[in-house]
């Protein structure tokens, strides 16, 4: 490698069985507008027998951009293979592609021009899917900096961006490789939460998220088991960073809703019920740990009933929430006496022995009832809240006459 000056990004691949793929990956390095004294390659053949190493290396004795390949026995998964790229990068950013994907060919030039530009540490380009889905809720608008508790940057977690080196650094960032899923997840919510701010690229596709015609994506590793080993993971994290209030109770709706429910949806009813039983094993802890009313009133009513169920370690009530949202039905909308609640009245509203609260079915932040939106009932703008009725001000003034006389006869 012969540049003597830092490049500005260090693109790190890590690759594994990634032929014929591989091929469009590098080419698209190859052709960013980013000139390529500016940029360098860090690929890691992880152990691959169809001749990814093989290729790696042909590719860099022919690009003008600087390469390194290393080629290592086979780790399990992609943390190994990031965690040498990030040790032997030398750019000023860093970028994770994965070698079935490819770039837009402004990409880098883009990414890299908005993190100086706007001083922020982490710069996410537009992804787009080809043959198979994308994150498409962050991309309304090109941002120099978002607020990561209010934002949807929460819900891509994926490696796939631009960080700053030195954040990584300073900090000892490194992917978890006891982790076999979510371990990109982990590491992006760090830098988000440790970070000096987040950037988006919305005007311009700066990646493709492709679909392997096998089906062989990292993403799909791992059975349940290793599921909820990632939401704690991701849970403790978020304990560890964000002090206790409104912004860690938002951050902390990704996990329940991106994670826990995806264990407890309508699919559960076609598991056996061995299964079923230690996914609601699993999850209890968790529940126990980090499920609260602050949590709980940022999600949707038929999601937060899912979960209410789950943190009761109700599998009976679950099953019978879950065969009524399967067959589409619509629950009644209920408001309460004052007018100052609206309720969707799922399985077990106000049924008392199933131990549910009405809480558990309030709408609080806007939902579906049907095919209509419905919102919390907000109060007129100029009235008065309601006032306590006569009967209740009495009481009230009478205990506080007794504790008056209590405390008296204590001091005389």
């Amino acid at each position: 490698m012969g540049a003597t000056t830092a490049p500005d990004v260090t693109v790190i691949i890590g690759a594994y069985e990634a032929m014929p793929y591989l091929i469009r990956c590098l080419e698209s390095v190859d052709a960013q507008t980013l000139p390529a004294g500016r940029m360098e390659i860090v690929a890691v053949d992880d152990g691959s027998t169809d001749g990814t190493g093989e290729y790696l290396e042909e590719f860099a004795a022919r690009t003008a951009i600087d390469m390194r390949v290393v080629r290592q026995e086979n780790s399990g998964g992609p943390s190994g293979p990031r965690n040498v790229g990030i040790g032997l990068a030398r750019g000023r950013y860093v970028f994770f592609l994965d070698a079935d994907d490819y770039f837009g060919e402004e990409a880098l030039e883009r990414m890299v021009a908005m993190g100086d530009r706007a001083g922020t540490d982490v710069v996410l380009g537009k992804v787009i899917g080809v043959n198979r889905g994308a994150p498409k809720s962050m991309w309304s608008r090109t941002e120099e900096r978002v607020d990561v508790h209010r934002s949807k940057v929460i819900y891509t977690l994926s490696a796939q961006k631009l960080f700053r080196r030195d954040l990584l650094e300073r900090i000892g960032l490194r992917f978890d490789e006891r982790l076999e899923t979510g371990e990109d997840a982990l590491f992006t919510m760090e830098a988000y939460l440790r970070g000096a701010g987040v950037s988006v690229v919305a005007d311009y596709v700066c990646y493709h998220l492709v679909g392997r015609a096998d089906g062989n994506h990292a993403t799909r590793r791992g059975g349940y088991t290793l599921r909820f080993d990632a939401m704690e993971a991701m849970m403790a994290l978020i304990h560890r960073l964000e002090p206790a209030g409104p912004k860690r109770d938002q951050l902390m709706v990704r996990p329940f809703t991106v994670g826990m429910l995806q264990q407890f949806a309508t699919g559960l009813l076609r598991q056996p019920p061995d299964e079923q039983r230690h996914k609601m094993e699993l999850a209890a802890p968790l529940m126990r740990s980090y499920w609260t009313d602050g949590v709980a009133r940022r999600i949707k009513v038929a999601e937060r009933l899912r979960l209410a169920c789950v943190a009761r370690g109700r599998l009976d009530l679950l099953t019978d929430v879950l065969r009524f949202l399967r067959g589409g039905e619509v629950p009644e909308l209920v408001r309460s006496d004052r007018g100052d609640k609206l309720f969707l009245a799922y399985p077990y509203f106000r049924d008392e022995a199933a131990g549910l609260r009405e809480s558990d079915y309030e709408v609080t932040v806007p939902d579906w009832h049907g095919d209509d939106r419905v919102r919390r009932p907000k109060r007129a703008r100029g009235t008065a809240p309601q006032q306590p009725s006569t009967a209740r001000r009495a009481v009230r003034r009478l205990r506080r006459e007794i504790r008056g006389w209590r405390t008296r006869l204590s001091l005389g």
